[in-house]
């Protein structure tokens, strides 16, 4: 067969256990039981993803693959072959002639490609053979929906006697599987010493690449070696060999899996025979045949069944419901649970209507026990519709009830289920779910048409630019500049240079608005969303920051040479353009001048509608008529991450605007949502189809569309792999300027989609530039300060409010992780940073958590908007936070009424006995009580005490990883008593306010609490907590973890009585968890591992030293910030700063070669083990960002808003001489200035405000008349 066949046939291999899939094209996956050991996404356009073997010649560097995939070359002499538990794949790339065979053995977990090599030429060649797959070696939910983490669990592993690369994935928790996998590749005959090896993805491919283009493949590049816990993981082996002229080379890949290192190296041992590839392709293919006979499977039906497996794994509209059919299904899988039909298997239906379809149905339900025996779970559906014809019927139940009895087997196979309703009982939402739903429609074998309604190209003439180019602008002055990048317009925007090479990690933008938003990173790449960062993505969300794959592009031609580029540095990189990238707030510019063009790409997205902006600018640099097509390309997602909604994603043309639909209503929220994309009205072609945009195994390097001067062509609707493309041609003249504007979006519906497009269309750009700009200046103008630390002013002025709200806030995503929910603890401690600046979103998300409390007095650990969806948890400090964040808004702000609003309450499920949580939608309960009564009630349910008089930890305190210290009820939590006690604090004089009498019980619990935390003191330090079997956590005794940071600086934030052991506890975490070579704060050492006598939980999954594992977890660090400074220790205080500050980590092109992420916002982690050490981890989306921004505002520079009143007490590094604050109080301006005379930490000894000297022990009373008031502080030692 052609390997060119679209889509390519596939073929299954297995021996009931490892499962090997292959398609023509040579993509595919290897799955392992229920596991997926290799990377595989449904793909049916690019179908990228697989176990490869690349050739290169190493005399010229010539890079070429064996099968079709990876790099999506056919040639003529191609061909691949499937048989009966073998794969055969022959072709010749010039004189070398290849033919592959894969084959699964039949009585072990082994894979084996045997390649033979033949050299029909007359002159030796030098070639290496190099080998790629990506690993997940878990369940593959796990990694589709989010890769980045999953990944990061894999460890690779080389055993040199062996000349083996082993792999495994470490466990979260013990009831995860146990499994490793080992390769090795084998040269016959030849003793030529170990193989070169890669096992880290980045290396491999390089930034901003893809296995068309990887680093490793490059003249003389060579495999780095590299193994362990390498966060992106890959297995590649590499052997060099000569090929004499009419001589051959043979060349075995051995893969295999099994339950523990021990059986891996076992199986290894099997494949020492000279003979053993030879017995095991001979045994899987007898096998294979011996299984058809036992089925009784003739040719006629395994081709038959090979072509409804096709598409059960790869969606085929040819085997579909009718695409009219198809878009009348809506609601998702919930609308087939009426039927019991779970809707998380692949679906194959056929409809009886009499007779003469039992036996297809036969032959259906043949192919159901067949396919199940090869590891394929297919759910068959059989729908009746035979009326009144009860003969029929009986002869129907008969076959019915034998196959379900068979199907209850399940031991070793897949569950798989038979369904056989009634069509004249289901109504018809349910038939029209079943249609859509269903990937084989059997009763449908001369297939499906597909739904494409080809919409004319305008017969309209090219747009010609009349507007003079503006003057090129003057390189701006950067700040603090590294090599790539640097800060500009006073630190307001940062400038980043793409010429030379790609940055080390994606420097992304979060741009958004409270409903709608979008990532965009400096090479272009990023995706959007609507209403829903997780669940409603309108492109794909990439989770790659290895390739950075773009889903949104603009592509420019010249029609008269035929020469293609993009409008970002990615997909296409053109040698010697000069590409810039700027990210301000609320916008980012992409800057590429090549091929005699410059363009600006300036995206934006609407403050107050569903809307992305993008602005292209073309200037015509060269001295001749330009004539060029711009084309905009959308990948549409429109589900969930991690989810295939492409299947279900209908295009259209609306007639009334000219814009291009989309709509997926086969899902439970959001179907009756209609995205859009627009070209301003000015596209003159589109497309809906991204088969034929890219083409079959293309990319968006070299979309198929673009190859010739043609319009697009126009084919839209149902049964399409759905893309939106947009073009327009236009003639610039030499020294002219055109603008050209894209719109994407979504409206609750097709009207409100057409009125978006409508209103947006001619929108004034710079002028809703404008308006972004004021929007974000109102909030970060509030508090602008000026210090001896530049970098902390940019981080204060500028960057950490906007990162806490476009992101944390109103996104809710980034680069490395979508979350979409709103995390109970986690915005409620963002919005802390926020009640100076915009105390309106902080009182606003207060009332919005208050009302995720359930009646007993736990909350939803996270809840994903709009329903409410989420997980009812035994966390123990979510529900603290309610308290703890209310009472410090009303300190700020001012506003006690906040306390008195009512809010709901939930109910739900409990959580199940044995079981850790419960995700369920709850609902919203009639009872309803004050915010102060639900703050109340989650003290009074806090009041926990374990054996040593500490509260119980639960499955988690605000370190989720350690679930499993307290999972039986009986372990304790140091930390979170001294949260408690804070909290105590400052709820209880409130409680008195209003004669509340709780306040004493709670006062006699926190006297009992304040005095056991004390014996939790442990020689030099403060114990974390205690183990359910009493051991301690946190202990100089500890064999792991045995001092953590949290429990000493909450210590002074709780108010210890014994300041001498808070002084020594902080003391200890200078000397054991600072480290200021690498500028790292380590969260706790050291770290876990899998190896660790005690089960802290899933915090040993982590490799050691990467994120809560003994990395610099951000967030608790800066609570040593707030510690230090309460101790009176600016220098501390202000050291830690500089040290966790991200524009120090990034000062030079050394740092970012290090650290790697951006300087602009803090990142979540920074790991902390070689060869990590110091490399940043997440960034964005963070709860580091808020705290400090509090530590800088609040710790160090002592700026306490009380309602009107104003305390100014700082704490900061003797050397400084002084600072300055500016601060808007209801419209007027205090300048605020502080001298430090005396160079000390603190101590305010003189206070004026206007000349008149105040006291320096009271707050001072701010006007609010808008006049510019001065407040002078002098700091010095007392009299």
């Amino acid at each position: 067969m052609s390997p060119d066949a679209t889509p390519p046939p596939r073929h299954l291999l297995g021996n009931g256990r490892l499962s090997t899939m292959l398609g023509a094209n040579g993509a595919g996956f290897l799955r392992w039981r229920e596991l997926a050991v290799t990377r595989w996404r449904e793909d049916p356009v690019t179908d990228p993803w697989g176990s490869f073997l690349l050739l290169r010649d190493e005399d010229d560097g010539e890079v070429w693959s064996v099968t079709t995939q990876p790099l999506g070359v056919s040639r003529p002499d191609d061909a691949a072959r499937f048989s009966p538990g073998l794969a055969h794949y022959a072709g010749r790339h010039q004189s070398l002639h290849h033919e592959l065979d894969v084959a699964v053995a039949a009585d072990a977990d082994i894979e084996l490609r045997r390649l033979v090599l033949s050299n029909h030429g007359d002159r030796h060649r030098h070639v290496s053979l190099t080998s790629y797959a990506e690993l997940v070696l878990g369940p593959r939910g796990d990694d589709d929906s989010h890769p980045a983490y999953a990944k990061m669990f894999v460890q690779t592993d080389w055993d040199e006697a062996r000349q083996l690369l082993l792999a495994t994935r470490r466990k979260r928790s013990d009831s995860q599987a146990t499994v490793w996998a080992a390769q090795a590749l084998q040269l016959v005959g030849v003793v030529d010493g170990a193989p070169e090896r890669e096992t880290d993805r980045a290396r491999f491919l390089g930034r901003g690449r893809t296995l068309r283009d990887a680093l490793a493949m490059r003249p003389g590049a060579a495999l780095s070696g590299s193994t362990g816990c390498v966060l992106d993981p890959v297995w590649a082996l590499r052997r060099g060999f000569s090929l004499a002229p009419r001589a051959r080379v043979v060349l075995l890949l051995w893969t295999q899996v099994a339950d523990s290192r021990e059986g891996a190296l076992a199986l290894h041992a099997r494949i020492q025979d000279a003979q053993a590839a030879e017995r095991l392709f001979a045994d899987a293919a007898a096998r294979a045949r011996g299984q058809h006979q036992q089925f009784g499977i003739d040719d006629a039906q395994a081709a038959r069944f090979a072509r409804w497996q096709d598409a059960l794994l790869v969606s085929d509209p040819r085997q579909r419901a009718a695409p009219e059919d198809r878009a009348r299904g809506h609601g998702g899988a919930p609308a087939l649970w009426g039927l019991s039909i779970s809707g998380d298997r692949p679906i194959a239906l056929l409809r009886v209507d009499g007779a003469a379809a039992l036996e297809r149905l036969d032959a259906l339900l043949l192919a159901q026990r067949w396919w199940r025996a090869q590891q394929l779970a297919v759910d068959v559906v059989v729908l009746d519709r035979l009326g009144d014809d009860d003969g029929t019927r009986d002869a129907l139940a008969q076959r019915i009830d034998a196959q379900q009895a068979q199907l209850k087997d399940c031991e070793g196979l897949p569950k798989a289920q038979l369904f056989c309703p009634r069509e004249d009982a289901i109504g018809a939402d349910q038939r029209d779910a079943l249609l859509t739903a269903v990937r084989v429609l059997v009763d449908a074998d001369a297939g499906a048409t597909v739904a494409s309604a080809a919409v004319a190209p305008a017969d309209a003439a090219p747009i010609r630019a009349t507007t003079p180019a503006a003057a090129m602008p003057d390189e701006p002055t950067q700040e603090f500049p590294n090599g790539h990048g640097g800060f500009i317009e006073h630190g307001r925007s940062y400038r980043i240079a793409l010429d030379a090479a790609a940055t080390p990690a994606p420097w992304t933008n979060v741009l958004a608005n409270p409903h709608f938003g979008c990532i965009v990173t400096a090479e272009g790449g990023g995706y959007s969303w609507s209403t829903n960062s997780q669940q409603n993505a309108l492109t794909p969300w990439p989770n790659d920051p290895v390739s950075d794959p773009p889903h949104d592009i603009i592509y420019l031609r010249d029609a008269d040479n035929g020469e293609l580029w993009s409008a970002g540095a990615l997909p296409i990189r053109v040698p010697g353009a000069h590409c810039v990238a700027t990210h301000g707030k609320g916008w980012t510019q992409l800057c590429n001048d090549a091929h005699g063009i410059a363009l600006a790409l300036t995206v934006c997205v609407a403050p107050d509608d569903p809307v992305k902006l993008s602005r292209l600018r073309l200037v015509n640099r060269s001295h001749r008529t330009r004539r060029l097509s711009v084309t905009g390309y959308v990948a549409w997602a429109l589900g969930a991450n991690g989810s295939t909604p492409a299947p279900f994603v209908v295009t259209a043309h609306d007639a009334a605007s000219g814009a291009l639909f989309a709509r997926n209503r086969w899902r439970a929220d959001f179907g009756e949502r209609v995205a859009f994309f627009d070209l301003a009205g000015a596209q003159q072609s589109l497309s809906g189809d991204r088969a034929s945009f890219l083409g079959a195994l293309g990319s968006t390097a070299q979309p198929a569309a673009l190859h010739h001067d043609q319009p697009l062509d126009g084919r839209l609707g149902a049964g399409l792999d759905p893309c939106g493309a947009l073009q327009t041609r236009v003639e610039l003249p030499p020294g002219t300027q055109l603008d050209l504007i894209f719109l994407l979006g979504e409206g609750d519906d097709e009207d409100a989609a057409r009125a978006l497009v409508t209103k947006y269309r001619h929108a004034d750009v710079d002028e809703l530039l404008a308006r972004i700009a004021a929007q974000w200046n109102d909030l970060l103008d509030t508090v602008q300060v000026g210090t001896p630390d530049r970098a902390l002013d940019i981080l204060l002025n500028d960057w950490l409010l906007y990162q806490v709200t476009a992101c944390r806030l109103w996104a809710r995503t980034a680069y490395y992780q979508a979350s979409g929910a709103y995390g109970f603890r986690d915005q409620l401690q963002d919005v802390m940073a926020l009640c100076v600046s915009r105390p309106e979103l902080a009182r606003e998300h207060l009332l919005r958590a208050g009302g995720r409390q359930f009646a007993e007095g736990d909350v939803q650990h996270w809840w994903l908007p709009p329903r409410g969806q989420g997980v009812r948890t035994k966390i123990r400090d979510d529900r603290v936070w309610l308290a703890y964040v209310a009472m410090h808004y009303v300190e700020v702000s001012g506003d006690r009424a906040v306390l008195d609003e009512k809010l709901p309450f939930l109910q739900g499920q409990a959580i199940p006995d044995g079981a850790t949580d419960a995700l369920f939608q709850p609902e919203v309960s009639d009872r309803q009580a004050t915010l102060y009564e639900h703050c109340a009630l989650a003290i009074d349910t806090s009041l926990t005490r374990g054996a040593h008089g500490l509260p119980l930890i639960g499955t988690g305190d605000w370190n989720d990883g350690m679930n499993a210290v307290g999972a039986e009820g009986r372990g304790e939590s140091s930390w979170l008593g001294w949260f408690l006690l804070a909290t105590i604090d400052a709820l209880a004089p409130e409680a008195d306010a209003r004669g509340d009498t709780r306040a004493a019980t709670w006062r006699d619990h926190a006297k009992a609490l304040r005095a056991a935390l004390e014996e939790a003191w442990d020689g030099a330090w403060y114990r974390r907590g205690y183990y359910d079997d009493g051991t301690p956590l946190g202990s100089k005794d500890s064999e792991q973890c045995r001092i953590d940071t949290i429990a000493q600086s909450w210590s002074v934030l709780g108010a210890a009585t014994d300041r001498e052991h808070t002084v020594q506890a902080m003391d200890s975490v200078d000397r054991l968890l600072i480290d200021d070579e690498h500028q790292i704060a380590r969260l706790f050492t050291p770290p876990f591992d899998q190896d660790g006598r005690k089960d802290p939980g899933y915090i040993k999954g982590y490799p050691p030293g990467v994120r809560e594992n003994g990395g610099q977890y951000t967030h608790g660090a800066i609570w040593s910030i707030f510690a230090w400074a309460g101790l009176g220790d600016g220098d501390r205080a202000g050291g830690l700063f500089q040290l966790l500050n991200p524009i120090h980590h990034s000062d030079s092109a050394e740092a970012v070669a290090r650290y790697k992420v951006e300087p602009y916002v803090v990142c979540a982690d920074v790991y902390s083990v070689a060869p990590y050490l110091g490399r940043g981890g997440w960034t964005w989306y963070t709860g580091s960002a808020a705290w400090l921004y509090r530590a800088g505002l609040e710790a160090l520079l002592g700026f306490h808003l009380q309602g009107e009143r104003l305390r100014v007490e700082p704490c900061i590094p003797k050397a400084w001489p002084g600072f300055r604050i500016s601060y808007r109080h209801h419209g007027t301006l205090h300048e605020i200035g502080v001298q430090n005379p005396d160079h000390v930490c603190r101590g305010v000894l003189r206070v004026e405000m206007d000349g008149q000297t105040l006291d320096p022990a009271e707050p001072v009373t701010l006007a609010t008349d808008g006049a510019t008031h001065r407040l002078r502080i002098t700091l010095g030692h007392s009299p």
